[in-house]
């Protein structure tokens, strides 16, 4: 499969404002699941997360510690408009598979749908590797086929439990009961505890 996913192609996606899947907010399951976190020290990371409006509303809940990882610098930049006061140190302009920060928690919002399907093996493994010990990682994953010649890529569950499985302790994988209507049906919650 011959895809273009280069830092270009998505910078270009984000200066022409073609992100069909950015909600223009937190999306409600994630936001849900922010909202029973106690512990505001917690250091978090949004890889691949574009206008991450989770980044957003975690920092303006209280989290200071949050970090965002994308290969488009204008979606990092659209997040400093927004947010003038989020840390531009906390702001990574990088290959997610080139991070090597530690984390307790990653959060999963439309990166694994995004990148080449054939990365998901080592997607997996390199999630597990910026876990600190019992860190976790929590977020959405699409269960539907979707389209497999550009983004975003789907899949199932079965297919998933393959890449994770050996790296991390299933505690919450799920059919997702809260999501916005045009996913209704489609996605999985999941929380994975790093084993």
């Amino acid at each position: 499969m011959d895809l273009d996913l280069s830092e270009s192609v998505w910078d270009n996606r984000y200066k022409t404002n073609d992100t069909g899947w950015d909600l223009g907010e937190v999306s409600p399951p994630l936001k849900a699941y922010f909202n029973q976190l106690k512990n505001k020290e917690l250091k978090i990371l949004i890889p691949g997360g574009g206008n991450s409006h989770e980044a957003e509303y975690l920092f303006r809940q209280g989290f200071k510690n949050v970090f965002v990882v994308d290969v488009s610098k204008t979606a990092l930049e659209n997040i400093k408009k927004r947010v003038p006061n989020f840390p531009a140190s906390q702001l990574l302009h990088n290959d997610f598979f080139n991070t090597n920060h530690s984390f307790d928690l990653i959060i999963e919002q439309t990166f694994f749908c995004a990148i080449n399907p054939n990365l998901r093996e080592k997607y997996a493994i390199k999630m597990h590797e910026l876990l600190k010990e019992k860190g976790k990682l929590v977020g959405l994953l699409f269960n539907a086929p979707l389209f497999d010649n550009r983004p975003p890529f789907g899949g199932s569950k079965k297919e998933y439990i393959t890449y994770f499985k050996p790296y991390f302790e299933f505690e919450i994988f799920e059919n997702c009961y809260n999501s916005i209507e045009s996913r209704e049906g489609r996605e999985l919650f999941f929380k994975f505890v790093k084993s």
